[in-house]
């Protein structure tokens, strides 16, 4: 029989359970040890429902959601393969393009549909961004066009804005259509690509754009230019900068600018994509404060559109991130990343390129993508969080 000291015994016992500690600390998410919560979600893949008539989407450009919670969306109808849109070229059973604007009501039924060229207007080359005011109408933006590259003139562009009642009857365009950009202009706009209203304020912000390097806002009863600024508040200039990580920021829009969100305590949220950062002002322009996410990426950029959460206090902010192809979750205050989901490819809860991200009363999250879809993201609760990236967030015992 092998003896051993009661008291080594004692010390190999501890040793033992304070390195089976360090071993679970070390295993313990590290957002699980600070205490973080965040909303987390879990992806509805049976949402919308079939659209009729063999309608098929081509890439989806604009996202809004009323105070009915019903969903609009504006997608392309001009790319896609010969053998998608069969039916249309009266060669086979299907398919056809949906009409470019799209209305579902909270259980993912088609409402209404509507959209395209008509009298009195033009229709934009590339409608891109949608807004919904309480009244019902809809704003529809436009980003076909050019811009110039380098020096010399720009080809026109998609310089205007329509606005229509929510049953597609035409009300009022904005701006110059068919004009070169000019991010100094009260006239006209350079490829918009995003749209929001705060009817409270009686303001449409415009985020001015893919050629424009600006914030826009307008009198949303009469469509009147009230106000546009650039990055820090600065006046906007039309020259190319670059963004390179590390480096000091750019004093100017990188570009594109793709939303000017509006949050409840009157603040404006605004994506400059091209240098991965939101900048907040206040609603005359007055630059409050910045933050980078994801700022080693480069190409399209990480920060594509934001949408708050639906508490009172908006406490939680989510980005689009079109480069890297998930959503960030963000404490609003802070802007600090509590955490990421969602990753690229075609399955539900994946994503390819999402351009625009926007929560209903319930705390559910919509997605859009040049994927051709519209997806919905069932709030599932404040919860700790354990994973700083949480991969694709599936219905449990799917994933």
């Amino acid at each position: 029989m092998r003896l051993t000291h009661p008291t080594f015994a004692v010390a190999a016992s501890a040793a033992t359970l304070l390195g089976l500690a360090g071993i679970l600390q070390l295993n313990r998410p590290a957002h699980a040890a600070s205490g973080a919560e965040a909303p987390t979600f879990e992806v509805d893949p049976f949402w919308p429902k079939r659209l009729p008539n063999h309608w098929i989407l081509g890439p989806v450009t604009g996202l809004a959601i009323d105070a009915r919670d019903h969903v609009y969306i504006v997608h392309r109808t001009d790319r896609y393969m010969p053998q998608e849109i069969g039916l249309k070229n009266n060669v086979s059973e299907c398919c056809a393009p949906a009409p470019q604007v799209l209305e579902f009501d909270a259980d993912g039924n088609l409402v209404r549909s509507w959209g395209g060229p008509g009298d009195g207007y033009k229709w934009p080359a590339v409608n891109y961004g949608i807004a919904v005011d309480s009244k019902g109408n809809v704003w529809i933006g436009g980003a076909g066009g050019a811009p110039a590259q380098g020096r010399g003139a720009a080809e026109p562009i998609d310089s205007h804005i329509v606005k229509f009642s929510g049953e597609g009857k035409f009300l009022q365009q904005l701006g110059e259509p068919l004009r070169n950009p000019d991010s100094n202009s009260t006239a006209h706009f350079g490829r918009v690509a995003g749209l929001a209203v705060d009817d409270k304020a009686g303001e449409l912000y415009v985020a001015d754009g893919f050629a424009n390097r600006r914030v826009a806002v307008l009198d949303a009863s009469t469509g009147a230019f009230k106000k546009y600024w650039g990055a820090y508040g600065n006046k906007p200039a039309d020259e190319p900068v670059a963004y390179k990580p590390g480096e000091a920021l750019p004093k100017q829009f990188v570009g594109p600018v793709h939303c000017a969100r509006p949050s409840n305590d009157g603040l404006l949220y605004v994506c400059d994509s091209g240098a991965n950062r939101i900048q907040v002002f206040k609603r005359d322009g007055a630059y409050v404060t910045e933050k980078q996410v994801a700022p080693q990426t480069l190409g399209s950029g990480a920060v594509w559109d934001v949408a708050f959460s639906r508490d009172r206090d908006q406490k939680y902010l989510y980005v689009a991130d079109g480069q890297n192809n998930k959503v960030h979750v963000l404490d609003r205050k802070s802007l600090e990343v509590l955490y990421s989901f969602g990753n690229g490819g075609r399955l539900p809860g994946q994503w390819y390129m999402p351009r625009h991200i926007a929560t209903d009363s319930k705390g559910n999250l919509y997605t859009v993508e040049e994927g051709r879809r519209v997806q919905k993201f069932m709030f599932r609760g404040v919860k700790p969080v354990e994973q700083k990236n949480q991969g694709v967030t599936w219905p449990k015992g799917k994933s």
